[in-house]
């Protein structure tokens, strides 16, 4: 055996797979659960509402009438692109040869394992941008990514009336004039006016949350004879919507570093309370990379691994210096089918 046999895109693929099962996935994974298609470009059928409309009424024995397709666009777009590589360092390669030719299991697996996980790094990198993406559309109803000189924006062709911006007492930020109950129900009520979808679910960050923790109106509606001094809870705040608006509410609090060493940022931004249906809101699609393409046809000495439905491992020797290089590529982008159902809220600034 030799470091190729043991350092490859199948090990590494094996590896990260058994170690990701006992993840918790992102709120994104869940709500735009993953697809694979072949190529580059995205397409999906965007209705400007969700409301059936009544078939028109007909003679016996005439032809049937042709119905306009009403209020129906093809969205199409081209994915990006995210490429990422590492190399093992020539000292963590003599590392493992000297342990090799002594045959120290002891001192190989902890350097096999730094290294697996070096690259489980980078497939988790597919899967930050992946998440940034899908809570920019939820939060925005835009994409937005900027990399080393690349720039990606997506507009999804969301409607103004579904984006709302409080001002002055009634931003949530003033805790004794705002009434949120009173605009998240009207919200509530406009998506099912418009679509016939009511929103039975909403999303928000730990900040956002704390003003309605807060809120003075919405603790004397839980407490009308001493509701300033009910001791609030995040359990009974989330029941108080259900029971109250039959809505369940998300707190996002996940984060995730722009670079190594960099600061952290959320996910969901601060300041925006995003209105959601039930089910599925759309698909995370996974295009074919390069490396997929080509090298799964063993046209080449490259060895190619596919995770999370379409991210590509590849590994490949390098003749001078000797050593094994690492490559993490993939092509995705949310579809957002659900996108007229939905009301984003900018409720502080």
């Amino acid at each position: 055996m030799n470091i190729f046999d043991m350092i490859n895109a199948d090990e590494i693929g094996v590896y990260y797979t058994e170690t990701a099962s006992n993840k918790i996935p992102y709120l994104g994974e869940v709500l735009f659960p993953p697809r694979k298609k072949l190529g580059l470009n995205l397409a999906w059928i965007k209705g400007s509402n969700g409301l059936p409309v009544a078939l028109a009424p007909a003679e016996f024995d005439t032809k049937a009438s042709i119905r306009d397709r009403v209020g129906v666009s093809r969205v199409e777009t081209e994915m990006p692109f995210f490429r990422e590589a590492m190399r093992i360092g020539e000292k963590d390669r003599q590392q493992i040869l000297m342990a090799m030719e002594a045959r120290n299991k002891d001192i190989l697996k902890p350097i096999i394992q730094k290294i697996f996980d070096d690259a489980t790094n980078l497939v988790d990198g597919v899967t930050v941008v992946a998440e940034r993406m899908r809570m920019q559309l939820l939060s925005a109803g835009t994409i937005g990514i900027s990399a080393k000189g690349v720039d990606y924006d997506y507009d999804y062709l969301m409607a103004s009336s579904q984006k709302t911006t409080l001002t002055g007492t009634d931003m949530w930020s003033d805790t004794e004039n705002s009434n949120p109950v009173e605009q998240i129900l009207s919200e509530m009520d406009a998506a099912e006016e418009a679509t016939g979808n009511r929103p039975t679910r909403a999303v928000c960050s730990r900040k956002t949350w704390g003003y309605l923790l807060q809120n003075e109106k919405i603790k004397k509606d839980m407490n009308p004879v001493g509701g300033l001094n009910i001791i609030m809870t995040d359990n009974l705040l989330k029941q108080y919507f259900l029971d109250k608006l039959g809505l369940t509410v998300v707190v996002y609090t996940k984060k995730y570093l722009l670079s190594l060493g960099g600061d952290s940022q959320q996910f969901f931004p601060d300041n925006v309370f995003t209105l959601i249906p039930e089910g599925d809101l759309g698909n995370t699609y996974f295009g074919t990379t390069p490396e997929e393409a080509d090298l799964l046809t063993n046209a080449s000495q490259a060895r190619v691994s596919i995770v999370n439905t379409g991210t590509a491992v590849t590994t490949y020797a390098e003749p001078h210096p000797v050593n094994i290089q690492t490559i993490v590529s993939a092509i995705c982008l949310p579809s957002f089918e659900t996108i007229d159902s939905i009301r984003i809220m900018t409720v502080a600034s």
